[in-house]
């Protein structure tokens, strides 16, 4: 367990955008402008702006193959050949961005015009960049269709989670369909979970407009900081939940790979890190699933996750190969 640091996820989801105009060398001398200022603002500013160039650089490796065309060469020598202008500003970060990529073990997607099919596996959080300008990061075992057309931006979350940083254009509504469920924003940044009987929103920027497919009046505004959970078999289509920005922090956390937990039980806590690992905890008392817990843990650690609750509770830890057993 350690301390939170709300702003990192923030100053990555920044990053992403500014890394995506970039790419696409959409950048107006205003734009232009306000990079430069971000870029001063903080030192980790640019580290972060690496890193989202860095995806960049396979995203660009992962088109020419799918082009048929050869592996970009590597330690030859040769000379790149001349850069786009739109491209000025990504090359001249691009050493540091292709030593981040060398690290990487994900493979990214960019959805273009048209549909892509786009899917995680179990304890895999994926950034993906899209066409638009906007950014999808998806959470583990998740499955969404993105269709964008020149007048309309449409998403299917058939499985998961997923949180949207939208790209404004009011000429293209950005509508995420989750089940009966339906979310539209224009240029806002927020989060959809597919439940079995509805799903949770969540607002980190900007307005959404939730509604029940074929309800009439069922249409409710969402503000940033605020989450509900929309339910077509509810009385009432949207029930709001009071938030404050610690808790959108502590909810979209998984973003960063880790849990944050404030006042949670240990059976909330498990339920939500089996969700990204194949080997799961298990606990064997009912009155250790009740305990409280406060403080952060990987999701990708499920072990040191089960052995800070024995440690906790006085119990002890026994790993079956695909379980690891919490009791008394």
């Amino acid at each position: 367990m350690t301390n939170i640091r709300p702003n990192a996820v923030r100053i990555d989801d920044h990053a992403a955008r500014w890394a995506t105009k970039l790419d696409l060398g959409s950048l107006s001398e205003a734009e232009e402008a306000a990079l430069d200022h971000w870029l001063a603002q903080d030192p980790l500013h640019q580290g972060a702006l690496l890193r989202a160039q860095a995806i960049l650089v396979y995203l660009d490796r992962g088109r020419a193959l799918a082009a048929g065309s050869a592996p970009v060469p590597q330690e030859t020598g040769e000379e790149e050949p001349p850069a786009a202008p739109g491209r000025r500003r990504f090359l001249r970060f691009s050493g540091g961005a292709a030593a981040i990529a060398a690290g990487l073990g994900a493979i990214f997607v960019l959805p273009r015009l048209g549909r892509e099919e786009i899917m995680t596996g179990i304890g895999e959080v994926r950034r993906v960049p899209l066409a638009d300008g906007s950014v999808a990061v998806i959470n583990t075992a998740s499955r969404l269709a993105i269709t964008l057309q020149p007048k309309q931006r449409a998403i299917n979350l058939e499985e998961g989670e997923a949180w949207f940083q939208v790209a404004h254009d009011k000429s293209r509504p950005f509508i995420v369909a989750a089940g009966a469920v339906r979310v539209r924003a224009v240029g806002t940044a927020f989060a959809v979970r597919l439940r079995p009987e509805g799903a949770d929103v969540l607002v980190t920027e900007g307005v959404v407009e939730t509604w029940i497919e074929g309800r009439a009046g069922s249409r409710r505004l969402l503000r940033a900081g605020g989450r509900s959970y929309v339910a077509p078999g509810t009385d009432q289509a949207a029930i709001a939940v009071e938030s404050s920005p610690q808790d959108i922090e502590r909810a979209l956390a998984w973003r960063g790979g880790e849990i944050v937990l404030d006042g949670q039980t240990v059976d909330y806590a498990v339920a939500e890190l089996n969700r990204y690992n194949r080997q799961h905890i298990v606990i064997g008392d009912p009155s250790i699933g009740r305990e409280p817990l406060i403080g952060y843990f990987r999701t990708s650690d499920p072990m040191k996750f089960a052995a800070a609750v024995a440690e906790m509770t006085g119990s002890h830890v026994v790993e079956k190969g695909d379980e690891i057993l919490v009791s008394r």
